[in-house]
């Protein structure tokens, strides 16, 4: 394991020289935002060795490096999901490398079902806590020291302090935000009925197949970590039958991107 990270974070620092403070992971429909960032250098995910790459729509599969609102950054655009055949090691790999490439905060975003019914499509929903029984954990496995504890505390996983950042931004600029838990699926089916009524019964707002595995690695490594849910679609409820599609999901995360943009930015800048 860490001979692959160590390899990895070779080939990127051989390409790209300056050390990034803040990584992010760019979920479903939101690539648009890499225009925000000033890319010094882009990579193929395909290029670096032992990154697996994406496979799915709205996941362009590219490492950017550059700088975003006067910071330097290593942002994902597209990520890995244990529902593409990826083992658990394979999905967190690359938030182990950003961790060794310097970063110190992750900011990950996702597009997420809405379970609890305050939510409307298209709500920022910032994450202040995960549910992760439903998911594989990723530290499942050998212990590497190098990475972090055996057993490490994850009390506040989603940090305090940049949750209030983000609310004060928000604030400022007018733009609404909903709170909640997260609850973390293997994906890829969407829920049936009884599932939505499960994840409400266990304290889940919302519900997506990211997100858990990759803020248990990012913790486990000791960085300060934020999330943030693009709320794309509504649980089924009641007696509506209305299939939920992937185009839905991508078209509402598009539609919400501009607010997303702003909340990352200023967020960053406030680093």
């Amino acid at each position: 394991m860490m001979t692959k990270i160590n390899e990895a974070v070779a080939f990127i620092q051989n390409i790209y020289k300056d050390e990034p403070v803040v990584g992010i992971v760019l979920g479903s429909g939101l690539g648009n935002f890499a225009k925000e960032i000033t890319v010094e250098k882009e990579i193929p995910y395909g290029d670096i060795p032992h990154f697996p790459v994406s496979t799915v729509e709205g996941h362009s599969g590219k490492l950017l490096l550059g700088e975003l609102s006067g910071k330097k950054i290593v942002a994902m655009a597209g990520r890995f999901h244990f529902y593409e055949g990826y083992n658990m090691q394979e999905v967190v790999f690359p938030i182990r490398v950003m961790k060794f490439l310097g970063i110190k905060t992750l900011l990950l975003s996702n597009a997420a079902g809405g379970v609890n019914p305050k939510l409307r499509v298209g709500d920022l929903m910032i994450v202040t806590d995960h549910i992760s029984q439903l998911t594989v954990n990723p530290l499942i496995g050998k212990n590497y020291k190098e990475l972090g504890t055996r057993f490490p505390d994850m009390t506040e996983p989603y940090k305090k302090d940049l949750i209030n950042k983000v609310k004060n931004i928000a604030i400022a600029k007018g733009i609404k935000l909903q709170e909640g838990v997260y609850l973390g699926v293997t994906g890829p089916t969407f829920e049936t009925k009884a599932e939505y009524l499960m994840i409400q019964a266990m304290g889940g707002d919302a519900v997506g197949m990211s997100t858990v595995p990759e803020t248990i690695a990012a913790v486990h490594m000791g960085l300060a970590v934020f999330a943030m849910s693009i709320i794309t679609d509504l649980g089924i409820r009641g007696d509506d039958e209305t299939p939920i599609t992937h185009a839905e999901v991508l078209a509402a995360a598009k539609e919400a991107e501009p607010a997303f943009s702003h909340i990352f930015k200023e967020l960053v800048a406030q680093l």
